[in-house]
């Protein structure tokens, strides 16, 4: 299934009546793929005693997405304790937590309505991507729709300045753009405020009805605009034109900003803005961060620093721009703020000490106070046999230290045991320390875990996030093979060196198949989940929404065609020697389907054991709890198969 350069623009028409490329695919989601794949790839079923080892691990799970109440009496959450991501409320410290939604289907907390009756929810359905979004009472019960149609986003976008109605944008115009509409509460009616052809969004509404307009031109590059919703008026501020990174808030005084950016410096920063006048706000001694929350009421501007992959919190005075002393904070490696109560009093706080599930605390500024509202448990489990990951580098080709997190099991500490080096995805991704079950999965397994940083990662500045972007990944897409080749030296025991495996999914994925093609020979085997096996059919298939911003981190398909094709798998399959196994979710919108159908065929073609798997209620990765089990369950059973 490899699709010749020649033939890539010729169209033929297959068994279903679609023109696709001869010899590729085309489209993405469950109707771009047959019936008759899904039931030649089928999810096997796992080793029931492998099942049940790794099921425990998975219902151990961290809460995410904090929402304080307007009273600080209580906290929402998503938590996906019971299987697949549901809403849950906790109505006040050391109490146990109530859960809000149920079903299989990845159900999010985005938002309290502003008088606290009400929760706003966003809803998908089988990993498509295509979330609707709800309302639901806070003291629970049924759920009522805002809007949800097949195949189209909804995205919560802020409530009107009076609170009787909320904004929300939707792909349903045009696949490849987001018209944004303001919808009444009471009357359950909707009316377009914002359709001009582009991706646009909210960053912020102001309480005499101004809006941050936002329009995404890249993969983090965005213009930002004041609109007036009534007439519709658009006022260019920042952006326009320059392809840079901007994030943003309204500060307390009329016509300010708060500006998250690295466009004045490599490390992002916190700055305000009039005028165009930018006053810094965050102690340059920081790191890069990660960005900002804010309180309606515009009293603290609370900041996350990225400090080499570990999570930092701090707090200013939105007004003075001074800088807030914390109380004293419980012990943890890394620290992120979730969303405050809307008069800034209080502000969750979610704390990782790398062995237990995250802590959910809540900072009271008033009382210079934390205190802890709950710690999930860990049924069945010993957390001090969780490994903690550590921090270490190792050398590109041209001299670079990539950074890369390591775990070493206790039993390999005089062995020469396996290991598996694990790409994030992204590629604007980052791996970082903490909690992790999946990690520690690998623990007990036995293999050594080495998750590298390569040139491309968040987190360490301007200049190493864009080193990757567009053809300039050809300078640097060795750090992959750089990696195999320091672990099977770095981990070498009495002169014992072990074997190397390499596993990822999205981007970590392509990188994965990018190790067993091009640098063949590193890794001696592979482990690819909804990975890109070519850049070109790629960009032609993922969801239109998403393709201008992936066309300015991987390249554009006319303007970059040489490098993408150089950079694409598929054009080193001659290459390709060792056992690949190759997990993909039939819904998928990024990576279609098809992508992985094309390289597992390439493989098989050339004689090379090559499994594939494809979950038909999955998508961009696994949601389910029975699915998270199987498709870590096969990742691990192929790794032993390959390299014990």
């Amino acid at each position: 299934m490899v699709v010749a350069e020649e033939n890539r623009n010729q169209l033929r028409v297959d068994a279903q009546g679609r023109r696709v490329p001869s010899g590729g695919y085309a489209g993405h989601g469950l109707e771009s793929v047959t019936p008759e794949i899904l039931e030649r790839f089928p999810v096997k079923a796992l080793d029931a005693k492998v099942s049940r080892a790794l099921s425990l691990l998975q219902d151990v799970r961290s809460p995410g997405s904090l929402h304080m109440a307007n009273d600080g009496a209580s906290m929402t959450f998503t938590w996906a304790v019971t299987g697949s991501p549901q809403a849950w409320r906790l109505d006040r410290a050391a109490t146990a937590p109530r859960q809000l939604t149920g079903g299989e289907d990845r159900t999010s907390v985005v938002a309290e309505s502003p008088d606290g009756a009400q929760l706003v929810l966003a809803r998908d359905r089988r990993g498509e991507e295509n979330p609707g979004l709800y309302t639901q009472p806070k003291s629970g019960g049924p759920l009522t729709v805002i809007f949800h149609e097949p195949g189209i986003q909804a995205r919560f976008e802020g409530f009107t300045p009076d609170g009787k109605g909320l904004y929300y944008s939707a792909n349903d115009k045009k696949k490849d753009s987001y018209a944004v509409y303001r919808f009444d509460l009471a009357s359950r009616t909707r009316e377009t405020v914002f359709d001009e052809d582009g991706l646009w969004s909210f960053a912020d509404v102001r309480d005499d009805g101004a809006v941050l307009l936002v329009k995404s031109t890249g993969s983090l590059s965005r213009e930002i605009y004041l609109l007036d919703p009534t007439t519709k008026a658009k006022t260019p501020l920042l952006g326009v034109g320059e392809k840079e990174e901007y994030n943003v808030a309204f500060a307390p005084a009329k016509g300010t900003l708060f500006v998250h950016t690295n466009a004045k410096s490599d490390k992002r920063r916190v700055y305000t803005w009039k005028d165009g006048v930018y006053t810094q706000v965050t102690p340059e001694s920081l790191g890069d961060l990660d960005g900002f929350v804010i309180d309606h009421a515009k009293k603290r501007l609370l900041v996350m620093e990225n400090a080499q992959g570990a999570g930092r919190v701090h707090a200013f005075d939105a007004a003075s721009l001074k800088p807030l002393a914390l109380p004293k904070l419980p012990e943890g490696d890394t620290y992120s703020w979730g969303h405050p109560s809307r008069d800034g009093r209080f502000a969750p706080l979610a704390v990782d000490d790398g062995q237990h599930p995250l802590r959910l605390f809540v900072v009271d500024f008033q009382e210079k106070k934390v205190a802890e509202w709950m710690t999930p448990s860990m049924p069945e489990l010993d957390p001090a046999r969780f490994v903690r990951a550590t921090l270490e580098t190792y050398p590109a080709a041209d001299g670079t230290a990539i950074p890369a997190f390591v775990r070493v099991p206790p039993a390999c500490a005089n062995i020469a045991c396996p290991v598996i080096v694990q790409f994030h995805g992204g590629p604007e991704g980052q791996a970082r320390p903490g909690f992790s079950p999946g990690a520690q999965a690998f623990m007990e397994a036995g293999f050594v875990l080495v998750e590298p940083n390569v040139r491309g990662s968040d987190g360490y500045g301007k200049a190493w996030l864009s080193a990757d972007d567009g053809p300039k990944r050809l300078n640097v897409v060795g750090d992959i093979r750089d990696a195999g080749v320091w672990a099977r030296k770095r981990f070498a025991k009495n002169g014992v060196e072990p074997k190397v495996g390499v596993y990822g999914g999205s981007y970590g994925g392509y990188s994965t198949l990018m190790a067993m093609t091009m640098f063949a020979g590193t890794y001696d085997v592979g482990v690819d989940v909804v990975g890109i096996s070519n850049l070109v059919t790629f960009l032609e298939n993922t969801a239109p929404y998403r393709r201008a911003l992936r066309i300015s981190e991987y390249g554009d398909p006319e303007k970059d065609r040489a490098a993408l094709v150089e950079l694409s798998p598929t054009t080193h399959i001659a290459k390709a020697k060792a056992p690949l196994l190759v997990l993909q979710g039939a819904t998928d919108p990024r990576v279609p389907v098809g992508e992985a159908v094309q390289i597992h065929e390439a493989f098989a073609g050339r004689g090379i054991p090559s499994e594939l798997m494809i979950f038909p209620d999955e998508g961009h990765g696994a949601q389910k709890k029975e699915n998270r089990v199987k498709m870590l369950g096969h990742a691990l059973a192929f790794f032993q198969k390959h390299l014990k």
